[in-house]
């Protein structure tokens, strides 16, 4: 079926429309119509803006009024918000009846920007159970600020309210000990918090703030630790905030000094242990902390400038070859033209002031030659410290003590020269020695051998300075020697001689007599011409034929033979005697001298025990009085040294059982009470910091209100005067009060060498010379 086609035909109502054309449509222009909306929406923005503010500000008058102090700074008197704060305002009695009833002592107030009226900060301690001195234990600090509440700006009497408090803790022991720990030690100290005893602001600290640290003591064997916080106080966003924790061995206080040449001062913590130098040394860095400001330690790790030199000397800096660090730092700057950033000159400085410190140490004259050899050993001045370790055989065995006793630090520097030149025989000579007197000679010789280009008679050499180590090499007699004689003893009267038991360089010489009265001389040190030797003369070894020469001759007699014997009698004056040394012994280590004197007194020396005579020759000593002043003189001339030295005095006494314990009076009580005690101010220890001597009395005691009936009746030295030695810091390095302890300082005195000063000490039964070791941070 075929297809229709289709019609086409238009939809109705369309059919005679006209074609569409694009209008484009017209938009009416309003000027300035948004104007009105942006107002809108900015008041809109705005009146939310206020009522959260409003609403804050509410929020903190109810809960936290404390925080709206702010508010009444922008506001006129009359206008200003009494602010309801939680706590009440109080007087300062008011705050410190509350502290009482809470169980705690308030503290001595420590003034905030130089005056107390407006503000100060409150130390709170507690009292520590089954404690005898220095009980009170610092728990928390508070600052408190002057009210500026309306109501009470009017009264009289100041009130104040707590503005910020912060509790206190004291470091850990394991801290606090840790620079006297080797790390290879199983005693590494326990995590008891130690007790803080005392607050006291920084003098000379930077204007950031206010300083302040926070003190404890302790001791460990010889040393007396100082250890406790610094802590900052930003007054103008008040806070109170601990900055570090601090510990020094030598009891020594962090000081603000200047280091770097900046403008703010750097904070030092001497951790130095002996000759061994150790400086903690922190830089004040701004922060945008609440505090705004915090301490930084400067250190040698990583190294502040990438250059490869730089970074070998702060290696060897690290081992503790600071000297040899810093001159080569210095020959590295003068090649060098770039500019120094701070931070690599901080590192510098850093190495500097340890390297002064061991530069001192090495260029000042030692007692003995073994704290010579260790001075020079910790500088680097290896070939100096063998030269003095060659010459003094009779030292020997204090030399291998020190080496076997280090805990790896001076081993760290052979290592370290030995990088920088391999075949320095010096170094490695003393690497052998170091290694012989802890693991002994086979393993020093196995690592001898394992050493490149060392010859044949280097390693014979070695070996002789080993076999001295072991104190196998005698000391070779000197018979030519001429030195007058230093010698230092006590002595007794002798009724009877055996010649026999007597050496004399002449064989021939009759030491019978008997218009001669004799005295039997202890020797208890002497000098030999080259340094000190002390009692017990063990390597002291003279030959088998003329013993008596060599004896003669090692003391000096034969230069000079006279010896004074010096006698103090019951009423305190003394007597001297010139006697004439006639003969010598050596037994077991103890010498012996045999005087003679003539038209002597003796009839009060037999019952006199105690002084017991002394022996000295001419040229031993040289008496050293200085100037007395009373504390109550000391106090007027030095306050902050008599404030610091008295707690300390006080404690003492109390520990030795000389005086009641309980509270430590405070500084115008004890000043009244000691104010008479005479005092001498004297540089003992060769520091350049003068040492404070005390010499007290038995009616000194007496008139402390000690209760003697404790006091074994017969104690010869009770009604001797004895004496207390501390240091410019308070810490007593001696003292004649130590229980169960009979010595007695009788002098001090300069040596003729122009060594340092010299304390003769009287004990049970003899005299010692002692000498301050800065190695072991006392006299012996």
């Amino acid at each position: 079926m075929a297809n229709r086609p289709r019609k086409l035909t238009s939809k109705p109502g369309k059919q005679n429309q006209p074609p569409r054309r694009a209008v484009k449509p017209v938009s009416k222009k309003h000027r300035g119509s948004w104007l009105p909306s942006m107002l809108a929406l900015a008041l809109l923005s705005g009146s939310a803006g206020l009522i959260g503010l409003f609403a804050w500000i509410s929020f903190l008058f109810i809960f936290n009024p404390d925080q709206l102090g702010w508010v009444n700074k922008l506001l006129p008197e009359w206008a200003k918000i009494s602010l309801a704060r939680g706590d009440r305002p109080q007087t300062v009695v008011q705050i410190q009846a509350i502290i009482d009833k809470q169980g705690h002592i308030a503290g001595e107030s420590l003034p905030i920007d130089g005056a107390t009226t407006q503000a100060f900060l409150l130390p709170v301690f507690n009292q520590r159970p089954n404690c005898q001195s220095n009980c009170k234990e610092l728990i928390e600090l508070r600052v408190y600020q002057r009210s500026d509440e309306i109501e009470f700006e009017s009264l009289t009497e100041k009130y104040y309210h707590l503005a910020t408090q912060l509790p206190v803790k004291g470091p850990e022991e394991a801290f606090v000990i840790a620079p006297l720990v080797e790390t290879t030690k199983e005693n590494q100290g326990s995590n008891i918090e130690l007790p803080l005893t005392e607050i006291k602001g920084f003098e000379g600290a930077p204007s950031s703030g206010i300083w302040y640290y926070l003190r404890g003591e302790r001791t460990s064997g010889t040393n007396a630790i100082a250890y406790g916080h610094v802590v900052h106080y930003n007054s103008k966003r008040n806070n109170l905030q601990l900055m570090l924790s601090w510990t020094s061995p030598n009891g020594q206080l962090p000081q603000w000094q200047q280091v770097t040449g900046g403008n703010v001062k750097e904070l030092v913590v001497n951790q130095t242990v002996a000759l061994e130098p150790q400086l903690r040394i922190y830089q004040v860095k701004s922060t945008n902390s609440l505090n705004s400001v915090l301490l930084e330690e400067i250190s040698l790790t990583p190294p502040a400038l990438n250059n490869s030199a730089y970074k070998d000397a702060l290696s060897i800096a690290k081992s503790g070859m600071w000297t040899p660090a810093f001159e080569w730092l210095q020959f590295i700057l003068k090649q060098g033209k770039a500019k120094i950033p701070p931070s690599a000159r901080a590192q510098i400085d850093l190495i500097r002031w340890h390297s002064q410190l061991t530069k001192a140490q090495a260029e000042k004259t030692w007692a003995s030659p073994s704290q010579q050899v260790l001075a020079d050993l910790i500088d680097g001045r290896w070939e100096k410290a063998l030269q003095v370790f060659e010459a003094s055989p009779a030292n020997a065995q204090e030399i291998a003590t020190f080496l076997k006793a280090d805990g790896g630090r001076l081993w760290s520097r052979t290592e370290a020269a030995l990088r920088v030149n391999p075949n320095r025989l010096e170094v490695q000579t003393w690497s052998a020695l170091i290694l012989a007197a802890r693991h002994g000679n086979a393993r020093a010789n196995s690592w001898l051998q394992e050493q490149p280009k060392i010859s044949k008679e280097s390693l014979t050499k070695i070996a002789s300075l080993l076999r001295q180590l072991e104190g196998e090499v005698v000391i070779k007699p000197n018979m030519n020697a001429i030195h007058p004689s230093k010698i230092v003893g006590s002595a007794s009267l002798k009724a009877r001689i055996n010649p026999s038991d007597w050496l004399q360089p002449n064989h021939q010489s009759d030491i019978k007599s008997t218009s001669n009265q004799w005295y039997e001389v202890e020797v208890s040190a002497f000098h030999d011409g080259k340094s000190w030797l002390n009692s017990p003369f063990n390597n002291l070894n003279p030959p088998k034929t003329d013993s008596g020469k060599f004896l003669w001759n090692t003391l000096g007699i034969n230069s000079d033979s006279n010896i004074q014997i010096v006698i103090w009698q019951p009423n305190g004056e003394q007597q001297t005697t010139n006697a004439t040394i006639k003969a010598v012994q050596l037994r077991g280590g103890v010498l012996r001298l045999l005087a003679a004197a003539s038209d002597v007194e003796t009839g009060n020396l037999a019952s006199l025990q105690h002084p017991q005579p002394l022996a000295l020759t001419n040229a031993a000593l040289e008496w050293v009085q200085p100037s007395a002043i009373t504390i109550e003189q000391l106090y007027q001339k030095d306050s902050q040294q008599t404030k610091t030295i008295l707690p300390t005095v006080w404690r003492s006494l109390q520990a030795s059982g000389q005086i009641p314990t309980g509270a430590i009076p405070n500084l115008p009580e004890m000043v009244q009470k000691l104010g008479y005690w005479p005092v001498q101010v004297l540089d003992l220890t060769g520091d350049q910091e003068p040492e404070t001597i005390l010499t007290i009395s038995k009616e000194a005691l007496a008139s402390l209100n000690k209760p003697l009936s404790h006091t074994k009746g017969g104690d010869k030295n009770l009604s001797r005067p004895r004496s207390l030695i501390l240091s410019n810091s308070g810490i007593v390095i001696y003292s004649d009060f130590s229980r169960n302890s009979e010595q007695v300082l009788t002098a001090i005195a300069k040596t003729s060498d122009g060594q340092s000063l010299t304390l003769l000490v009287e004990s049970a039964d003899k005299y010692i010379l002692k000498r301050w070791s800065a190695k072991s941070q006392r006299f012996e």
